[in-house]
C-alpha cells in the first residue's frame, strides 16, 4: 500500500516581539496614558472607604482598565489575529471599545465620583476632625475625566483611520 504522509502539524508561530511602531503611534501613547490614569482612578477610589454608587464607578473603571490592558497587550505583541471574530476587525474593535466603553463608562464613573465629592465637600473645612473622603473622590473624579478625554481622543483617532479606509491601527 502507498505510504500516507502524516497530517500537517499546527502552524509554527514566530517568536514574541514587541510591535515598536504601535508603541510609538498616537494610539499606543494614548493607551499608555489611559492605563496610567485609569489605574490612578480606581486605586484612589479603592484605597479609601467607599459606599453606594462608588461601587459601580470602581467596577466600571476596573472593567474598562482590564479590557484596555488586553487590547494594549495584544496590539503591542501584534497578536490581535488570535482573537476570534474581533481580530479581523481590530480597528473597529478599538473604536467601539474607546467610544462606547471607555468614554461612556468613564464619564459615568467621573460623574458619580464628582457627585460624591460634592456630597463630602463640607468636610474640607478647617477644624473638621473626622476622616474626610472629599480629596479621594475629587482626585478620582479628575483622573476619570482626563481618562475619558483620552478615550475620546483615541476613539476619534480610530474613527479617522476608519473614515480614510485604513484597516490597521497604526
Amino acid at each position: 500500500p502507498p505510504a500516507v504522509p502524516p497530517p500537517p502539524g499546527p502552524p509554527a508561530r514566530g517568536s514574541l516581539s514587541l510591535h515598536r511602531a504601535y508603541l510609538r503611534s498616537p494610539l499606543g501613547l494614548l493607551r499608555l496614558g489611559q492605563l496610567a490614569l485609569g489605574a490612578a482612578f480606581w486605586v484612589t477610589g479603592a484605597a479609601h472607604r467607599y459606599e453606594g454608587a462608588a461601587h459601580f464607578a470602581l467596577f466600571a473603571a476596573v472593567l474598562v482598565w482590564l479590557l484596555t490592558l488586553a487590547l494594549f497587550g495584544l496590539s503591542l505583541l501584534g497578536r490581535w489575529a488570535l482573537v476570534p471574530w474581533l481580530g479581523s476587525r481590530w480597528l473597529l474593535t478599538n473604536l467601539v471599545h474607546d467610544l462606547v466603553l471607555g468614554v461612556g463608562l468613564y464619564a459615568a464613573a467621573t460623574g458619580i465620583m464628582g457627585y460624591k465629592a460634592r456630597q463630602k465637600s463640607y468636610c474640607n473645612l478647617p477644624g473638621y476632625s473626622q476622616h474626610c473622603l472629599y480629596g479621594a473622590y475629587l482626585s478620582a473624579s479628575v483622573c476619570g475625566g482626563i481618562t475619558a478625554c483620552l478615550y475620546l481622543f483615541s476613539g476619534l483617532y480610530c474613527l479617522s483611520r476608519r473614515c480614510r479606509d485604513q484597516r490597521d491601527i497604526i
